[in-house]
This record gives structure tokens, sequence and C-alpha cells, in this order.
């Protein structure tokens, strides 16, 4: 049986970024939870299932900044994301 997975250190953070959606358009607030070397949770003020699966999240609105991230989970106004 393989050893089980470890997951990255989880900081809580509650920090205000953006998410970025078609190449830099449709830029939208969100609240970053927690964060890990790995991924994070986000908080959105709109349901977060209208989230298409790739996403670039960044600390600044400037859409040429951030990191690509895949949405792995929706539940209500949160989302789970992996960096890319």
């Amino acid at each position: 049986m393989p050893p089980p997975k470890k997951r990255s250190e989880r900081k809580l953070l509650s920090r205000h970024a953006w998410i970025t959606l078609d190449g830099g358009f449709a830029a939208r607030h969100c609240l970053v939870q927690d964060i890990s070397d790995t991924g994070a949770k986000i908080t959105m003020d709109e349901d977060a299932s209208q989230l298409p699966g790739v996403i670039r999240l960044a600390f600044a609105r400037d859409a040429r900044t951030g990191r690509s991230c895949q949405v792995v989970w929706r539940r209500g106004k949160s989302a789970g994301i992996k960096f890319l």
C-alpha cells in the first residue's frame, strides 16, 4: 500500500485578491482564505459554480501578474484551486 499523500502546509491568509478570466478580462474580486505551496481556498461574492476550470489569481488587479490555477472544487461561494 503506498504511503498517504501529504498536503502542503496551509497558512491562514484572509487577503484580498483578483481572479481574471478570458485572457485578462473580467477581473473579479475574491478573498484568499488560506494558501499553501500547491493551492488555495478562495471565497467570492458570487456563486463559485460560475468559475471556469482554469483561472488566474493575483494579489493585484493587473492581469499580467498572478498565477494560473485549476479549480478543483466548488461549494457555494468558495472554491479550491491548484496552482499550475
